[in-house]
C-alpha cells in the first residue's frame, strides 16, 4: 500500500507510526483507518520490532473522525463505518507486540478510541481527551463506550460520553485514562525511554503477559488464572526462562533472544 498519511520510521527495536494529516488535526476517515491497519500489519510482522509507539504530527493526536464524510451517510454505511473503525482499534488491542499511544495534543472520539485500544498512553501536558460525540447526536463508534468503561469504570465513562466534557491530561490522570503526563518538550524522550525499557525485557514474556492480561479482563477470575496458569508454564519451555533466571543468578543483565 502507498502511504499518503502515515510515516513509519524504525529506531532500533522500535517502530514509530506517525500520522501526518495536520491539515485535518489527524481526523480518521475510511483511507486513514486502512492506512493505519497497514501500518500496524507491517509492523507488527517485522521480527526486528519488539515495541510500537503511535503519534500525530501537529497539534493533535487525532482531534477525531472525519465528520463530514459522516454527515451525510445512511444507517448501513454508518455501520459499515463503524466496523471498519472497530476492526483497527481490535487488531491494535490485540497485536503481540506492546503499542504506545504518545499524545502530544488533541484525542477526542475516534481518536480517544484509538489511544484507548493501544497498552499505554502518555500523554503530553497539552494534550485534550473526550468522546464528545453526543454533541454530535450519535454515540461513539470504534469502541469507545466498551474500553473506556473497561479502563476508567462505568461511573467515570459514563460522565465522560453523557456529557461530551474535554478533559486535560492532568484529569485523564487523575481518572486512569493515561499512565502519566509529562511537559511537551520531553514527551518524545519519555516515551522512547518507556519503549526501551520494556524492548530490553523478554518480548515471549512481555506477549503472553499482554495474552493474559486482555483475555482476562474479559473473562470470569477463575478462567483468567487458568489463561495466565497456563501461559506461565508455557514460559518454561523457552530458551528465554532459562538465559533470565541464569542472568539473574550470575548477577548480569540477560540476553533475551
Amino acid at each position: 500500500m502507498h502511504l499518503q498519511n502515515i510515516v513509519i520510521e524504525k529506531k532500533s527495536d522500535v517502530a514509530w507510526i506517525k500520522i501526518n494529516k495536520p491539515e485535518s488535526l489527524n481526523a480518521l476517515d475510511e483511507n486513514l483507518i486502512s492506512e493505519l491497519k497497514y501500518a500496524f500489519e507491517t509492523t507488527g510482522k517485522d521480527d526486528e520490532v519488539s515495541v510500537i509507539i503511535l503519534i500525530g504530527e501537529g497539534k493533535a493526536f487525532v482531534a477525531g473522525a472525519d465528520i463530514e464524510q459522516m454527515s451525510s451517510i445512511n444507517p448501513n454505511r454508518a455501520r459499515e463505518f463503524a466496523n471498519h473503525g472497530m476492526e483497527l482499534m481490535t487488531y491494535i488491542e490485540n497485536l503481540e507486540k506492546p503499542v504506545i499511544a504518545a499524545v502530544n495534543g488533541f484525542a477526542l472520539g475516534g481518536g480517544c478510541e484509538l489511544a484507548l485500544a493501544c497498552d499505554l498512553r502518555i500523554a503530553s501536558s497539552k494534550a485534550k481527551f473526550g468522546q464528545p460525540e453526543v454533541g454530535l447526536g450519535i454515540t461513539p463508534g470504534f469502541g469507545g463506550t466498551q474500553r473506556l468503561s473497561r479502563l476508567i469504570g462505568s461511573s467515570n465513562a459514563k460522565l465522560l460520553i453523557y456529557t461530551g466534557n474535554i478533559i486535560d491530561a492532568n484529569e485523564a490522570y487523575r481518572m486512569g485514562l493515561v499512565n502519566s503526563v509529562v511537559e511537551p518538550d520531553l514527551l518524545l524522550s519519555n516515551v522512547e525511554e518507556l519503549a526501551s525499557n520494556i524492548a530490553s525485557k523478554s518480548q515471549m514474556a512481555v506477549k503472553y503477559s499482554k495474552t493474559a492480561i486482555n483475555k482476562g479482563i474479559q473473562s470470569d477470575i477463575d478462567t483468567g488464572l487458568e489463561i495466565e496458569k497456563n501461559l506461565f508454564a508455557l514460559c518454561f519451555a523457552s530458551q528465554d526462562q532459562k538465559e533470565g533466571m541464569t542472568a539473574f543468578l550470575e548477577k548480569r543483565k540477560p540476553n533475551f533472544k
